[in-house]
């Protein structure tokens, strides 16, 4: 496994382009797969994550050509049954968005990935096909993968889930039962969270031409069986998630830098960084696609903020807590402890190594800020999102950082690295 060693760095300037997003990049590679007829993608991250995808909706019979940052594809009604296992890698949103698709082959599909995949929970969405009568098991017995989802076609009717583990089991249910044989219900159990991934993943049906109906608060869904996907075109837009640690950067450190490809009107939520930042005090400025950031090292202000629909935030949201006057509270953890790592443990761990005054409770986060970072020898936890956080908080600590494993950031940001550099970022790997 690589490391990053970051140095204490006194300067930020120039100007980078955000990332594409990778949850439109996601939402648009399905969508277009299972509408018969030719799409196009524009500008869509290419990433481990988003290979995923590609090359699992390959395996179902869909035909994707790939063109830099573009992808033609020549979309299906219905997948195909695979002739091997699909290996999801490290990706969630691939293997929760792609098994209810899997239930519309004819034959038989087993699910896998890499080994923090494994870790990760598909029980809620084994429990929600088994309620429509799609046959399907953990092979371990663990509601965890590997899986195997029988095909068939899914009948449709009334299914539950909760809605406070993962918004990728609902996402992947709205995909999926659009082409059941009859109209489906589903209710959720627990109220839902993440209800921006929600909302794109119904904006991305409906360019597509399918209908749902559902309630204000996202607790039912009525999706109407045998509907028929029209092609479209995407254009994918940058992606705050990864804008944040950038914007984090500059933030703490001396710095005037200028990031593109930030659209206005979006419904990523990770847009409110911009928020939270100006509550903070840092000079930020919004016009057109363009977002800068103008900081002579003003003292931060300490923050309470809800992370519940906002989850990927927070551990950069700790990070800044770090360099803020005040007490912080970061609340609405819970989902945390089901991503790539616990992300509350891991952050909070991490901070405390390099001094920070970091509290992890059952609820919430608590930091005392003013910490002296200081530069130590840090774990990544394979967490695209803590590694990139750790680097940030890096960046401004006394002394150099080592970072392990810092090879996971190619889950969702490859140029974060070069990009920092291209700032005058102290950052190399060794």
């Amino acid at each position: 496994m690589n490391a990053l060693v970051v140095e204490r760095t006194d300067r930020l300037t120039g100007t980078i382009r955000a990332p594409p997003s990778k949850a439109e990049t996601h939402r648009a590679i399905i969508t277009t797969a299972f509408s018969p007829g030719k799409s196009r993608i524009k500008n869509a991250l290419i990433c481990d994550d988003t290979l995923a995808t590609i090359k699992t909706c390959s395996m179902l019979g869909v035909k994707i050509r790939k063109n830099q940052q573009d992808f033609e594809i020549n979309g299906e009604e219905y997948p195909t049954t695979p002739t091997d296992i699909i290996h999801c890698r490290d990706s969630g949103s691939t293997v929760r968005f792609i098994a209810p698709i899997c239930a519309l082959t004819q034959g038989i599909s087993v699910l896998t990935g890499n080994e923090g995949l494994k870790k990760r929970p598909m029980e809620p969405m084994l429990n929600a096909l088994r309620q429509l009568d799609v046959r399907c098991i953990s092979t371990r017995r663990n509601g965890r993968l590997p899986i195997i989802v029988f095909g068939g076609g899914i009948e449709g009717g009334r299914t539950s889930i909760r809605g406070d583990i993962s918004s990728q089991f609902v996402s992947g249910l709205l995909f999926g039962l659009p082409k059941a044989r009859q109209d489906t219900k589903i209710i959720l159990t627990s109220p839902a969270e993440s209800k921006p991934y929600i909302k794109l993943t119904l904006s991305f049906l409906q360019k597509h031409g399918i209908k749902v109906e559902y309630s204000s608060d996202f607790g039912w869904f009525n999706v109407p069986g045998n509907q028929k996907s029209i092609p479209c075109d995407h254009q994918i837009a940058g992606d705050y998630s990864s804008a944040a640690f950038p914007l984090a950067a500059a933030s703490i450190i001396d710095s005037r830098i200028k990031l593109t490809n930030l659209l206005d009107e979006t419904l990523q939520g990770d847009q409110i960084i911009l928020d939270i930042l100006r509550k903070m005090g840092v000079s930020l400025r919004k016009y057109g696609k363009y977002v800068e950031v103008e900081n002579q090292k003003k003292d931060l202000a300490g923050i309470t903020v809800n992370v519940k629909d906002i989850p990927d935030l927070a551990p950069i949201c700790t990070v800044l807590a770090c360099y803020a006057r005040g007490d912080s509270k970061i609340y609405g953890i819970k989902r945390l402890r089901f991503k790539e790592s616990d992300r509350s443990h891991s952050i909070s761990e991490e901070l405390r190594k390099m001094g920070g005054k970091v509290k992890e409770y059952e609820e919430f986060i608590m930091v005392k800020g003013r910490s002296r970072l200081h530069g130590t020898e840090l774990n990544s936890h394979n967490d695209h999102r803590i590694a990139m956080a750790l680097t940030i908080a890096a960046l401004g600590a006394e002394g150099n950082s080592t970072i392990h494993g810092i090879e996971c950031i190619n889950k969702s940001y490859p140029n974060f690295i070069e990009d920092l550099k291209t700032l005058g970022g102290q950052v190399y790997v060794k």
